[in-house]
């Protein structure tokens, strides 16, 4: 089958109507479907334009949409308000909760040769292809995956079967993926469609997702000279060509290539999308290439309150804290309960400097004692918002107060890379 719809461009600009109407014609090109499942993702990834694609899958189907199953992968489940204004029309009752510890079934295993091969001879474990168990057994006749592909700390390109075998994914799946893509390392990913997670999860769908009807629904999105998003490509199919097509594009919009290194990066987390470090840290995984040695990365972080989103994994990250790879891979030897939850240590890794950069967090839920004893350093987050005031910063250079500094208003959006770094 391939694509059913590959549209988009670095200056293209589809509207909701647009997105809409190429959807609903690479449905008709399906035929009738009576039992239809949709997979998008989670609150986290709101802008993402998923939301409303979702809704258009709903108007299209009706009552034969007989589910929507949010991709959380270990995140916390979705609140109502949070469905109501990411998914619009879609009636709460279709909404199914992912279960990544206990709702999933293994359809088989990546052999330990491969992921030997693919770690350069660092890792020597099998990995499950673990998925929920509505998508293996749901009596679904389309399964329709819907996301966005943008540049990733752990899978290099966001999306494609990333959505399924991750975000539906079970524990043992979720936490060998992450650490493998942190013991390779992730500056060698990020921004890389072809890397060894990637190999894998490939993998795992030539083999065993081949019998499941899934189509895949990939946006790429960008900002517009004024700070707005706007949906750049619509890509639509059921094999890795659909994802490669985006990822090319995404490439073009998401990537920005700076010709000096940053010396203070300001990132603002919106209090709507980030919670906790564990997904705050994407200021840290996409300006990493950009900072330079000895530089700054100030955090304001009004709505980080916790660590993890899970409870078990928040302990681990209390008690481990974002220390140097090193320090962490002989934690994870020495501590079998690090070892036990491989994708905390993943996330310990990632969310590490190094030694090579300073990074500040002035959260509005954490205290300067939890913040300093995970590692990194505090600051008022009044006091950082009254000298960076988000409202009056562009993205991109600034001065404030004669001091130089790169503004990031959602880093979830991008990759920022200093060319010597690539």
């Amino acid at each position: 089958m391939a694509l059913l719809c590959a549209t988009g461009g670095v200056d293209a600009e589809l509207s909701a109507p647009e997105l809409e109407s190429l959807l609903h014609q690479a449905l008709d090109t399906l035929g009738p479907r009576q039992r239809v499942l949709a997979v998008p993702p989670d609150f986290t990834r709101f802008h993402s334009h998923a939301g409303p694609l979702t809704e258009s899958a709903y108007r299209y189907y009706g009552d034969r949409l007989k589910g929507v199953l949010p991709a959380l992968g270990t995140h916390a489940p979705m609140r109502p308000d949070q469905l109501s204004r990411m998914f619009g029309s879609v009636p709460t009752e279709r909404f199914l909760i992912h279960r990544w510890r206990t709702d999933i079934v293994t359809l088989g295993e990546v052999p330990v040769s491969f992921i030997h091969e693919q770690s350069e001879g660092k890792l020597d474990f099998p990995w499950p292809a673990q998925v929920n168990t509505h998508i293996a057994s749901g009596g679904f006749d389309l399964i329709l995956s819907i996301g966005q592909v943008v540049p990733h700390e752990v899978i290099g390109m966001a999306n494609y079967n990333k959505n399924i075998l991750v975000g539906t994914g079970g524990r043992e799946g979720i936490n060998r993926s992450h650490y493998l893509g942190a013991v390779y390392g992730m500056e060698r990913i990020m921004g890389r469609a072809q890397n060894p997670v990637r190999a894998v999860l490939n993998y795992a769908s030539d083999h065993f997702l081949s019998d499941i009807p899934i189509i895949y629904v990939q946006t790429v999105v960008g900002r517009k000279p004024d700070g707005s998003l706007v949906v750049r490509g619509l890509y639509i199919g059921d094999d890795v060509e659909c994802f490669l097509r985006a990822a090319e594009l995404s490439v073009k919009v998401n990537f920005e290539t700076l010709d000096q290194p940053i010396k203070k990066a300001v990132v603002y987390l919106d209090p709507q999308e980030f919670h906790s470090t564990w997904l705050g840290n994407k200021a840290v995984y996409r300006t990493r290439m950009a900072l330079a040695d000895d530089g700054d990365l100030i955090i304001l972080a009004p709505g980080v309150k916790e660590f993890g989103e899970d409870p078990a994994i928040d302990a681990l990250i209390r008690k481990y804290g974002y220390r140097s790879t090193p320090e962490t891979l002989a934690a994870v030897k020495a501590n079998p309960e690090l070892a036990n939850d491989l994708s905390a240590a993943a996330h310990l890794i990632h969310g590490s400097s190094e030694g090579r950069f300073r990074i500040t967090y002035c959260p509005g839920g954490l205290t300067r004692e939890e913040v300093e004893s995970v590692g990194y350093n505090y600051a008022s987050l009044d006091s950082m918002l009254n000298r960076y005031n988000p409202a009056h910063l562009k993205d991109g250079w600034s001065t404030v107060e004669g001091e130089e500094i790169f503004f990031i208003s959602n880093p979830a959006l991008g990759l920022w890379a200093h060319k010597s770094r690539l």
